[in-house]
């Protein structure tokens, strides 16, 4: 991991501190930005949006769609837990949690809106970092690619259909003409973009491939850590007022994390497949594209919603949760190895 991705935690809580600070001392400032809209669509956010995903979607070869058939079991719990089993389960702890258990804590007003942000963060299955933390367990790299290019592929037409029936099944109102902007902006053209400037960089060879990922990673970096202070900046004052917030959001989150990798990886073992196959398509349940997520919050909801602070609540704790998700699926494969050998 590099060393951005291993202290991801400590730079997002810099990034509360900074937001807080800076929205209470300009506070103009950051109200000029939240204005700087066209069709509910915040230009500084789409900017920065654009520039931490796209070099994300550089990496994923969409060739490796052909190598699905290979691992043909892993490969359908993956899509089980990603897309029949994440987001529905968010949605019930979302309902749970937010409704029920923390209602009287949170504020009334934002009830729905945290519901959203928590089902908005489940409904996008992680793109980029998957890719670590399947090298961290040894994963199957072509099976990590394959399964990362055919989940970008069904995002692109079920991430808003399943957005809007959620919300719809939660009692919020859906404006759809929003939603499909925001499928439109943060994964139609992002995806096009990269895929073209993908095959302009591969044309001068490999090593030049790696060279340009590495002169634009810090682009990425940058993008993440200055919207994250954008969306601080405008959530200061209801952090300051519930500090407690973060942690309550926290609650289902973590929940869902421990409660897809484990189905996942126990689903790989009973149909057999190898634990190098078992791993990524664990990791790939329990992790989340924060960054749709964050973005698909602000355009819905606006920066000061409580639904673009439960989709940043999950960047919050992204590294710590996955590394100890990693160090389980790693300690447990003696275990995970006897039981895939009888059931195969």
């Amino acid at each position: 991991m590099s060393t951005f991705e291993r202290y991801l935690t400590l730079w997002v809580l810099a990034c509360i501190l900074a937001g807080i600070a800076l929205g209470q001392s300009a506070p103009r400032l950051f109200e000029a930005i939240g204005r700087m809209e066209i069709a509910q669509v915040n230009l500084p956010v789409g900017v920065l949006i654009w520039a931490m995903v796209i070099p994300m979607l550089l990496k994923v070869d969409f060739r490796a769609l052909g190598q699905v058939r290979q691992h043909w079991r892993g490969i359908g719990v993956t899509l089980f837990i990603n897309w029949a089993v994440k987001p529905f389960s968010m949605a019930l702890l979302a309902w749970l949690f937010i409704r029920h258990v923390f209602a009287g804590w949170l504020p009334a007003d934002q009830l729905d809106s945290y519901v959203a942000g928590l089902i908005l963060l489940a409904a996008a299955p992680c793109t980029a970092m998957v890719f670590v933390w399947s090298r961290l367990t040894g994963g199957d790299p072509v099976f990590t690619l394959s399964q990362v290019a055919l989940n970008d592929t069904i995002m692109v037409f079920a991430f808003a259909p399943i957005v809007g029936l959620l919300l719809g099944l939660s009692a919020i109102t859906v404006p759809w003409a929003t939603l499909l902007t925001s499928v439109a902006l943060y994964i139609v053209v992002p995806v096009i973009v990269a895929q073209f400037w993908r095959r302009a960089l591969l044309r001068r060879g490999h090593a030049s491939f790696d060279a340009a990922l590495a002169r634009i990673g810090p682009l990425s970096i940058a993008a993440l850590l200055l919207t994250l202070v954008l969306l601080f900046a405008f959530q200061g004052r209801a952090i300051l007022e519930q500090p407690l917030v973060i942690a309550m959001l926290a609650v289902p989150i973590l929940i869902q994390v421990f409660f897809n990798s484990g189905l996942a990886y126990w689903l790989n073992r009973r149909v057999g497949e190898k634990h190098a196959i078992a791993c990524p398509s664990a990791l790939i349940g329990a992790s989340n594209f924060f960054e749709l997520a964050v973005a698909a919050a602000i355009s819905l909801f606006g920066f000061h919603s409580g639904a673009a602070l439960a989709t940043v609540v999950g960047v919050l704790i992204e590294v710590p949760v996955m590394l100890l998700v990693v160090r389980l699926v790693n300690r447990s494969r003696g275990w995970y190895e006897r039981g895939a050998a009888t059931s195969s």
